[in-house]
């Protein structure tokens, strides 16, 4: 007959992606997961295999749920424009609110671990894959209802703004965050505005 786990796996997995979002990869050991989730060492093993497979079953989780409201919020009826702009509302106000500099799990890991682990590069590269797409998708919509000019290239401003977003990210940890995210995404509605 096999042991019932004594944990919830969800909870688990959740616990151990705030705290290798607040510390990273290489600073987590497996005794800081063992006495952050409160979890037995051998528990944690049989249930997610190594630390390597926590994390990337972390990573993967947080990047399925930010991807999967991204996308809704991006897909929503009406200005094509205004969904962007409620996106870089929403990233700013992210940003500025997490006063634990924790970051983007994403883009923390990009940061850590690219290009050297091939697993979790996949795993940025189909966040930020979904990330473009959700946005040209929008900026399509916005040429078709003519905010943008007949010249202009979704992609390429999807691209860019892909860019601008993973990069206030970054800069959302600094010290000086509110002042160089908030210019930052000026600039970029502007230029969205006039492109």
């Amino acid at each position: 007959m096999s042991r019932v786990k004594e944990f919830d796996v969800g909870e688990a997995c959740d616990g151990a992606l705030t705290l290798f979002r607040r510390q990273g990869y290489e600073a987590t050991s497996v005794s800081d997961l063992v006495a952050h989730l409160g979890v037995a060492k051998a528990s944690l093993y049989a249930t997610f295999g190594t630390k390597h497979d926590l994390y990337v079953t972390a990573l993967k989780r947080y990047a399925e749920r930010t991807d999967a409201r991204v996308m809704a919020q991006l897909s929503e009826p009406g200005s094509g424009v205004a969904a962007v702009r409620r996106l870089f509302d929403g990233y700013t106000a992210e940003i500025l609110g997490d006063d634990t500099k924790m970051g983007c799990f994403v883009v923390n890991a990009a940061i850590e671990l690219l290009p050297r682990d091939p697993e979790v590069a996949r795993l940025v590269e189909r966040s930020w894959d979904t990330l473009e797409v959700a946005l040209t998708m929008a900026l399509e919509r916005a040429k078709a209802q003519g905010d943008l000019p007949g010249g202009s290239d979704p992609a390429t401003l999807a691209r860019f703004l892909l860019t601008v977003l993973q990069g206030l990210r970054v800069l959302g940890k600094g010290t000086d965050a509110a002042n160089r995210v908030n210019a930052a995404v000026s600039q970029a509605m502007r230029l969205l505005i006039q492109e």
